[in-house]
């Protein structure tokens, strides 16, 4: 991932309800800045009622912080009632991964990150096994051992916590991590978890879900990635991808093929929130490609 200088490139995200004048009112505020509008999304939903907007900014000037840009944008954002963030793109998403025994999320998300096409920094990777330890070593990733039972559950997921704010992240990415989060941690972090679940939800929960695919004859595997809530698997969804399959293919060439799937949606889920192109309204999802 090729560094950026602070101050430099940033994205602006607009959440408010709908009314003429928006874009006219964002956009000359970029002019007084000296900002290159580098590419503008902008999404009007009619079923809400609300008004969606993303910029991709430069800064032809000096560099600048975002403090000043979020200044110049406060009588806007009062004016039109604006759910309203800025991010400098020098700073990339902190991602905190947590695995269990199933490494083919992590391995990609690792290459990924490593090779740049992932505009993230893992800065720890978490599990309730020792499995991994080998391949975070390997790719200089801090490892972190935290069993769960039913007994410990609430001990360890104050280790995550606590994990969380030592490597100061800002998001941690469930690679596969077979233990379901309590409520009250879901609650502590909102937007800021994202799972990968093996299935175009909510189909096939709890164990060997392949195996239950192929016991009912599917004709499509998915794989969505979410947004974790305190509702088991049924958070804001982020992406989704699937493949046709038929009776030829086993359950171990429906799991090798889902791992695929898996894989990919995860990463795709995972660089669209680190490029800010995800807006969180309730239970649903507006994405920006």
């Amino acid at each position: 991932m090729s560094a950026r200088r602070a101050g430099r490139e940033f994205v602006l995200t607009v959440s408010c309800p709908d009314r003429r004048g928006i874009v006219h009112a964002v956009s000359g505020v970029m002019l007084e800045l000296s900002m290159t509008i580098l590419d503008s999304q902008q999404f009007a939903d009619v079923t809400s009622g609300e008004f969606h907007l993303r910029m991709h900014l430069a800064s032809e000037g000096d560099p600048l912080p975002v403090s000043d840009l979020d200044a110049a944008m406060a009588p806007v954002v009062a004016s039109f009632a604006m759910t309203y963030a800025a991010n400098d793109l020098s700073q990339p998403r902190r991602v905190l991964v947590m695995v269990s025994q199933q490494g083919h999320c992590l391995n990609d998300l690792l290459f990924r990150a490593e090779s740049g096409a992932l505009p993230v920094e893992l800065v720890a990777i978490v599990s309730n096994h020792e499995d991994f330890r080998g391949l975070a070593e390997w790719h200089r990733v801090p490892f972190h051992h935290v069993p769960v039972t039913s007994e410990t559950k609430p001990a360890a997921e104050a280790e995550l916590l606590r994990l969380y704010r030592h490597y100061d992240a800002d998001t941690i990415a469930l690679a596969r991590y077979m233990q379901i989060l309590s409520a009250g941690l879901c609650a502590e972090l909102p937007g800021r978890i994202i799972n990968i679940h093996h299935s175009l939800l909510p189909s096939f929960k709890g164990a060997k879900p392949y195996t239950q695919a192929h016991d009912r004859g599917v004709k499509v595997i998915g794989a969505t990635a979410h947004y974790v809530t305190a509702d088991l698997d049924e958070g804001p969804i982020i992406e989704q991808d699937f493949r046709r399959v038929d009776h030829r293919m086993s359950p171990a060439e429906l799991a090798a093929a889902g791992q695929e799937l898996e894989a990919m949606a995860f990463a795709r889920a995972l660089r669209w929130h680190a490029e800010h192109r995800v807006v969180l309204r309730g239970q649903r999802t507006i994405v920006f490609d």
